[in-house]
């Protein structure tokens, strides 16, 4: 892997991470447009590219972390419960699903849910919670259960989340909010284990690259977050729902 696919890699993984539209789907299949592999080397590169996203989610909501937030990132750990004990138990079958049939079936599906919610399932802007620390802990376990669907490559896990939580009255705003932070656990999780497994792959030819790629994911993902929240002020999920649709379609048509 070269410094022209760790650009292209940054750029996507920060722009999608934190967008209902499936960072790992997106990296799926721009790896296969891309001609590379998946080896232990290229499995370190998206660790440190992850480890960048959860950064991004740190300077933005510095605020957040501090002991004062304790009853916050109780309700987030508990979100957290489900998709850490189902992905601990059941990870090799998991990663058996990954494949560009999934990934394509998955958006479009994803990209039908966003539609149906959004036409039938949000309530009123008046009724609608739009603080993420009034979450009640059994709101925030509901959001969590939702997220197991994440598992399934191309579902997307803010997309699960954002789902779960706009089906339980949060806001727009306070949905992609509360996902923002539970990816921080997730991801922690997963990155801490992927070094632990990866670690060797971190040597010095390889440094450039993957440096590379942390600092544009990191730059991509912070702003990405800022503009998302921009946007959620004007303007609904519908367009990543027809986004995910028309992509899963195509990614069939190519691929088959």
């Amino acid at each position: 892997m070269g410094i022209f696919d760790s650009i292209i890699l940054g750029i996507i993984e920060g722009f999608t991470e934190f967008l209902p539209i499936s960072s790992t789907g997106h990296l799926i299949v721009a790896s296969e447009f891309l001609g590379i592999n998946q080896t232990s080397i290229t499995k370190a590169f998206e660790v440190i590219i992850q480890f960048a996203a959860i950064l991004a989610v740190f300077f933005n909501y510095r605020d957040k972390f501090t002991l004062k937030k304790i009853d916050l990132w109780t309700k987030v750990l508990i979100a957290f419960l489900p998709i850490g004990t189902i992905g601990y138990l059941f990870s090799h079958q998991i990663k058996e699903l990954f494949s560009i049939e999934v990934v394509a079936i998955m958006f479009i599906i994803g990209g039908v849910v966003f539609l149906v919610v959004e036409k039938f399932f949000i309530p009123q802007e008046t009724t609608m919670l739009d603080d993420i620390e009034q979450i009640s802990y059994k709101q925030a376990g509901w959001i969590g259960f939702a997220q197991i669907f994440a598992l399934i490559p191309g579902t997307s896990r803010a997309g699960s989340t954002i789902i779960g939580a706009l089906l339980v009255g949060l806001s727009r705003k306070a949905s992609a909010e509360f996902s923002f932070l539970l990816a921080f656990p997730v991801m922690s999780a997963v990155t801490g284990y992927d070094i632990l497994k990866h670690y060797k792959e971190f040597s010095s030819e390889s440094l450039l690259t993957l440096g590379i790629g942390f600092v544009i994911s990191f730059i991509v993902a912070y702003f990405t977050i800022k503009l998302f929240m921009a946007f959620l002020d004007k303007f609904t999920f519908v367009g990543f729902g027809i986004y995910r649709i028309v992509f899963g379609t195509t990614l069939l048509l190519i691929f088959h």
